[in-house]
């Protein structure tokens, strides 16, 4: 009889692919520069390519922040159901 903590697998949940698409859209967008290279549309005279770009710097943010809660939800739940 061992006494260690039973250690569960990794497993694939709904909510974790959730976490996973919210951690790599900022990386896909920003890494398909062709999708947005080009100057129009102009946004309040800035060109596209630059306004795009710090559009994602709050849209990262807040998916970066949405895929904590998740986590944070996931793992009360996960250790939580052992109890």
């Amino acid at each position: 009889m061992s006494d260690a903590p039973e250690v569960r697998p990794p497993v694939v949940t709904p909510v974790r692919v959730v976490i996973a698409v919210c951690l790599i859209a900022p990386f896909v967008a920003m890494l398909w520069v062709g999708s947005y290279a080009k100057v129009d549309p102009a946004f309040i005279g800035i060109p596209f390519f630059y306004w795009y770009q710090m559009l994602w710097v709050l849209i990262s943010t807040a998916l970066t922040m949405t895929a904590y809660k998740l986590w944070q939800r996931d793992q009360r739940a996960r250790h939580g159901g052992a109890k």
